[in-house]
């Protein structure tokens, strides 16, 4: 391998969420970021800029817009038109932004649980109703519910339906059928479809991200996609994105919204980031992927071997991995308390995604092996002892 994903580097310790629980010797293996440099290419662009010197207003360079098209092209096998898109400082502000512009707060959002818990700290805020369209799960698997999800839809209140494409934190590839039904039930019932694609990019074993702007094209409906390069290449500390959308309605308007909330100018250093990942990172990419793959494959036979009452989902995308615990007879707030104050490792509580999740936990894994190692004995010590 051409890139170095088994380096050891001091980042967990300068990461200010992560830094005091380190002083405590505790493994930080929960929030969504990865313990990995990023793409030496992007390193190298955001020093230039550095260089410079410089750093007053800007404009939005012209090849930021073509590195998004070409790398949606490659990647996702499918054609963006410039003016579909919209440069933005987050996917997070981008949703708030949608969600602020175009539901009401007595109105109602869908979200399909265990799902991404930001999603439930923006719609709180706001004071919208949230709807939950509970993934099913059965034998290891999570589908959607399109019944449920058609009950919920037909309420005259549901405005909008907050997609997770590919879903967190369950790993879930979408397929084009999936996609389809949502598609179809959604323009049915008037409800627009807001798509988190952040993950878009770490799918494995040949499965294909279907963007979902692919599928709403072919129906009357309103919709929105939001993507970012930040999982991808761990920059979330640059945060940057973009909407994508055919309604260029729906882009001058969420622009606005973005003005009323002093966010709508992207940072001129993480611009230069996205220009270098989408335009020079995708061997680097690809080599991240078969690492995160090879990382899962690891923790299933460690879970196989040493914690079989753990039953691990299978993984198709992200670096963000569920685990089914419920053989253990406790709820995820006490696992959580017990692997932190016993293995001092620090796991997601399956709730935080939804009362569905109460059970389970998700566990990251996108570190180098050693310290993945180190977590999962951590984990057999406070389970088995």
């Amino acid at each position: 391998m051409k890139y170095n994903f088994d380096e050891i580097t001091e980042r967990r310790g300068t990461h200010s969420v992560k830094w005091d629980w380190a002083k405590a010797d505790i493994l930080p293996m929960w929030v969504a970021d990865m313990d990995f440099k990023t793409a030496p290419e992007v390193v190298q662009a955001i020093s230039e800029k550095v260089s410079h010197g410089i750093f007053g207003y800007g404009t939005i360079p012209e090849n930021f817009h073509q590195s998004v098209i070409d790398w949606w092209e490659t990647n996702h096998h499918f054609t963006i038109e410039k003016e579909w898109l919209l440069p933005a400082t987050g996917v997070l502000p981008s949703l708030s932004a949608i969600i602020r512009t175009f539901v009401k707060p007595d109105e109602n959002i869908i979200l399909q649980t265990p799902v991404y818990n930001h999603f439930f700290t923006i719609l709180e805020n706001y004071g919208c109703h949230i709807v939950c369209n509970d993934l099913k799960y059965e034998a290891g698997n999570y589908t959607i519910d399109f019944d449920d999800l058609e009950k919920k839809a037909s309420d005259p209140k549901t405005r909008l339906l907050l997609l997770c494409n590919p879903h967190n934190p369950v790993g879930k590839v979408w397929t084009r059928e999936d996609l389809e039904k949502v598609a179809d039930i959604c323009t049915q019932n008037n409800v627009m479809v807001v798509s988190d694609e952040i993950h878009s990019d770490l799918i494995f074993n040949n499965r294909q991200h279907i963007p979902f702007i692919s599928i709403a094209q072919h129906y009357e409906l309103q919709s929105v996609t939001c993507g970012s390069p930040c999982k991808t290449f761990n920059f979330s500390g640059l945060p940057i994105s973009y909407l994508i959308s055919r309604d260029k309605n729906i882009l001058e308007q969420t622009r606005k919204m973005l003005e009323l909330q002093e966010n709508s100018y992207p940072n001129p250093i993480a611009m230069e980031a996205l220009i270098a990942a989408y335009t020079k990172g995708h061997e680097w990419m690809a080599e991240l992927k078969d690492y995160l793959y090879q990382n899962f494959i690891f923790l299933k036979n460690f879970c196989g071997e040493h914690l079989p009452e753990i039953k691990v989902i299978p993984l198709e995308a992200t670096y963000l991995v569920w685990l089914d615990c419920r053989s253990f007879g406790k709820t995820s707030d006490e696992l959580s308390k017990i692997l932190l104050m016993e293995g001092k490792v620090w796991l997601n509580s399956g709730t935080m995604y939804g009362e569905n999740g109460e059970g389970f936990m998700r566990i990251n894994i996108g570190c180098p092996r050693q310290l993945l190692t180190e977590g999962l004995e951590r984990l057999k010590k406070a389970l088995k002892e």
